[in-house]
């Protein structure tokens, strides 16, 4: 056959698969940015693309906004937008370089006297936000925050000043945990992960793994879930599950749960795959727009966890 210049389309799913239905249900459903996301997970997509979508929620302090994490509206830059946009970065292999350090600079711009970062800055007053978001003046530093975004600069072998006092922050955070809540746990696990200090690391887990379940955080049988109550403030039916906490199997969380618990947990995630490809968001939906945008990136999660566990290749 001739060579006719045009390359390729890009290999697509078997019909009616898991992964053929979540790509018909990203096509039209999610914002370019997570097109282009699925594209590089599943369909041999270039970062280059995902980078360009990107940049269109990235402002001139260094920091991202523009409902880049869906709950938040307007245009501008939080920290929580901000780790939103170091995951996509970090997942594209494209987390450093002078992005970064910009990134970096603005996290110093916004952070709290001792040198972490608060969940939202009072900048978003006045902008449509999720009515279980707080907008304080004077907003506390948190753990939700700031470890994420500790998690994946290292994780990246990222360095920077400001990741001094924000990882002492993170390791006294974590290490004083003692009534805490799945958000915040996931959080500490990606500052775990990917923390320098391995050793001090594995310890944390270990007792937060105790903590986990000694609490009930996670649903270990998603048959009986009225065992497993629901965190306070959390949207009914909101549980986490196995899989929540420990997305891939290299996770320190992995640690946490039996095989035959990871077993029902990621069974009932691949379950989880609604009607139209989606999966659902499960927590509270406050207007149409957030939850819209939301779906997208909780079933790109669901296939990118379901696929770390083997579940199916794609």
């Amino acid at each position: 056959m001739a060579d006719t210049g045009v390359p390729p389309l890009p290999s697509t799913p078997p019909a009616r698969s898991p992964l053929f239905r979540a790509e018909q249900f990203v096509w039209l459903t999610a914002r370019v940015l997570e097109q282009h996301l699925f594209a590089y997970h599943f369909l041999h997509g270039s970062p280059e693309a995902v980078e360009a979508a990107l940049d269109a929620y990235r402002n001139d302090d260094g920091g991202y906004g523009h409902a880049l994490e869906p709950d938040l509206r307007g245009p501008v830059s939080q920290p929580l937008h901000t780790a939103h946009a170091l995951r996509v970065l970090d997942a594209v292999g494209r987390c450093g370089g002078q992005r970064v350090e910009r990134v970096c600079r603005y996290l110093t711009s916004v952070s709290a006297p001792d040198g972490a970062l608060p969940a939202i800055h009072p900048s978003q007053r006045g902008y449509p936000t999720a009515p279980f978001v707080e907008v304080l003046d004077d907003p506390p530093s948190e753990l939700l925050a700031t470890g994420p975004v500790v998690g994946l600069l290292h994780r990246n072998e990222v360095w920077h000043a400001w990741l001094f006092r924000a990882t002492d922050f993170c390791w006294q955070a974590v290490e004083s945990l003692e009534k805490s809540h799945p958000y915040e746990v996931q959080a500490a696990v990606t500052f775990l992960d990917s923390a320098p200090d391995r050793p001090r690391a594995q310890a944390a887990a270990d007792r937060l793994g105790r903590l986990v379940r000694e609490q009930r955080l996670a649903a270990l049988d998603p048959d009986r879930l009225d065992a497993f109550p629901v965190a306070p403030g959390y949207a009914p039916g909101e549980h986490h599950f196995p899989h929540d906490f420990a997305r891939s199997p290299d996770s320190l969380a992995r640690a946490w749960f039996t095989d035959d618990e990871m077993t029902r947990s990621l069974d009932h995630l691949a379950a989880g795959q609604q009607d139209d490809g989606g999966w659902p968001v499960r927590w509270r939906r406050w207007a149409p727009a957030p939850a819209l945008e939301a779906r997208p990136l909780v079933t790109i999660e669901a296939l990118r966890t379901l696929r770390a566990y083997g579940r199916f290749v794609g």
